[in-house]
């Protein structure tokens, strides 16, 4: 077994678990019609215009809601070990921003959504000159996207059914490939696992409370590496939590965390050296 710490936890009162993660696929969109740009009232209404035409092909692959709207982008179900494990989850952080009840699958809970889920982001969107707009209906436009998807999505098909999609509405003049970023594998450790029931019942040992069980991290982590090339059950207990600022200035950790995460470790490996191992399985 792998036992490892990075990432939140859920809440910042409450010891965490997490039993893989989101994969993460970036790629891009490009429209690039012609040479230069030309006169808006010239040749508006005559030209095609690249940002109103990618803004449109975006919309076809994810609606106003962050709703997916490509199958082959989306997971097949949810398994019923990870809805369990979800039941009690409510992500969130006092002092992090508000969640949006409206965004995403709407029969599903915020934890489903972000730990269970697909999501397709759009990260950066470009077309003319920002800083300096000009009256010209630009000749290109771009964008970047990113899934970050659970485990059971194939993101070697993400592309094929972008390229697909797109065509069968007619966007056969916006272009798709994958991003100059590594796509990052998602893994998931099945929550009934014995290995993770061990780790939850020394947690609550040491804590006195039952740690959140997330069968996946939102973000990415490379934990194929061990979960599928060296095949080991792998259990992440977090010592971060959700508000620190990760990847930003004034990133931080919490005393109060930083202790807890101190005594639970302490507790799991005492608890490896003088109990019996839950046998891998």
């Amino acid at each position: 077994m792998l036992i490892a710490s990075d990432g939140p936890r859920l809440r910042s009162d409450r010891a965490t678990l997490f039993l893989g993660s989101r994969g993460a696929f970036n790629f891009e969109l490009e429209v690039s019609l012609r040479d230069g740009a030309h006169h808006s009232g010239n040749w508006g209404g005559l030209l095609a215009n690249p940002g109103t035409m990618l803004a449109g092909a975006i919309a076809s692959l994810v609606d106003a809601h962050g709703r997916i709207l490509v199958d082959a982008l989306r997971p097949a179900s949810i398994p019923p070990s990870v809805r369990r494990a979800l039941a009690d989850i409510e992500p969130g952080e006092p002092g992090g921003p508000a969640i949006d009840d409206d965004w995403g699958e709407r029969e599903l809970t915020p934890a489903e959504r972000v730990f269970a889920w697909n999501a397709l982001e759009v990260l950066a969107f470009r077309t003319g000159n920002p800083d300096r707009p000009a009256n010209a209906i630009p000749p290109r436009a771009s964008a970047l996207l990113q899934v970050r998807f659970v485990a059971g999505c194939d993101p070697r098909a993400f592309v094929p059914a972008i390229r697909s999609h797109l065509d069968a509405r007619r966007f056969t003049r916006v272009a798709v490939r994958q991003g100059a970023m590594e796509p990052m594998a998602a893994t998931r450790l099945d929550p009934d696992h014995p290995w993770v029931r061990w780790a939850s019942a020394s947690i609550e040992a040491s804590t006195g409370s039952p740690p959140a069980i997330l069968p996946n991290l939102g973000g990415s982590l490379p934990n194929d590496c061990f979960a599928e090339v060296l095949g080991l059950p792998t259990i992440w207990v977090p010592h971060s939590y959700p508000a620190c600022s990760q990847h930003a200035p004034d990133e931080h950790m919490l005393a109060a965390v930083a202790r807890e995460g101190l005594q639970i470790m302490t507790g799991m490996f005492w608890d490896l050296g003088t109990t019996d191992p839950v046998a891998p399985g």
